[in-house]
């Protein structure tokens, strides 16, 4: 198989495993998952988990597309007319509990060709972020050091990088560049210098999909049954609003999806099912919400 194939055949599976170890954790609620096309050229799976007695709403996506690039993206990566491959994963879990961190993650793989169909280019990207409402140190620590593992078989260079990559892109900048949540890592156009690099940068890509469960199932099994009052569900949804802002006005992913028409219902599945905006909130002094917005800052959590 060539790489796109390979990649296509990963993501497949990775979502299986996703979607079980999800389901098991949860043991109420299981994925939906709906089929769809893309009348330009390819399509996707999406599942979504809702009314859980942990997830309250998530979703596991997959897409293969392709065709003709749009114009808006063709001025994005400074190319003229071209086609395009893309396939990836992207996961969002909104859980209900607000002791327990929402998390993100994606991992892609992109090609671009001339009009005689040769490859020109090709990407890969991806990355994993946890956004807590109320934060156990300790589980910060335990998700970074576990992305860490993963990649310092590749280069003990790669973690503190790529963590920097993700702390300055998970940010809103109209709100004074206050981070989303506690970051984790990010990196994108991580191209191959030949077949061999396409194979290393792929097992790569495996090592991070690959160990996602393991660095976020634990914090959720920890979290999952901690007591909480209408109080924190307020702050849960006034920080949610905040990832709201984030996805709709800086997110390149919903944008790239948009702009390609993609399915909106499965690129909006990122978005939580409440969400609330008071208008100049100020957490109080001392509070547990005031200490969340200190964790909202770079740091070093291995």
């Amino acid at each position: 198989m060539n790489m796109k194939e390979q990649f296509a055949a990963y993501i497949h599976s990775l979502q299986d495993s996703i979607c079980a170890g999800l389901e098991t954790v949860d043991g109420k609620a299981k994925f939906v998952e709906d089929k769809w096309e893309r009348p330009e050229g390819g399509g996707g799976k999406t599942r979504v988990i809702s009314g859980g007695a942990v997830f309250e709403k998530g979703g596991v996506n997959t897409s293969v597309v392709y065709g003709a690039l749009p114009a808006a993206m063709q001025q994005a990566f400074g190319v003229g007319e071209s086609n395009f491959y893309a396939c990836g994963l992207s996961l969002v879990i909104h859980p209900l509990n607000p002791h327990v961190p929402t998390v993100h993650a994606n991992w892609r793989y992109f090609e671009l060709y001339d009009n005689e169909g040769k490859k020109i280019d090709s990407w890969f990207g991806g990355g994993s972020d946890l956004t807590p409402y109320y934060l156990a140190e300790e589980d910060g620590k335990h998700f970074h050091s576990t992305l860490k593992n993963a990649m310092d078989a590749f280069g003990e260079d790669l973690y503190p990088k790529y963590k920097q990559h993700c702390d300055e892109y998970f940010i809103n900048k109209h709100r004074n560049n206050e981070a989303r949540g506690i970051g984790g890592v990010f990196y994108d156009y991580l191209r191959p210098t030949d077949d061999s690099d396409a194979e290393r940068l792929f097992a790569f890509q495996q090592a991070n999909g690959n160990v996602f469960l393991q660095a976020y199932v634990p914090i959720v099994e920890k979290r999952k049954d901690t007591p909480y009052t209408e109080k924190e569900v307020e702050w849960q949804e006034i920080r949610r609003g905040r990832y709201v802002e984030f996805n709709l006005v800086h997110d390149r992913g919903t944008l790239f999806g948009l702009k390609t028409n993609g399915r909106t219902e499965s690129i909006l599945m990122s978005l939580p099912p409440r969400a609330r905006w008071e208008y100049n909130y100020q957490p109080g002094a001392g509070s547990k919400e005031a200490e969340l917005l200190e964790y909202l800052k770079p740091r070093n959590w291995v």
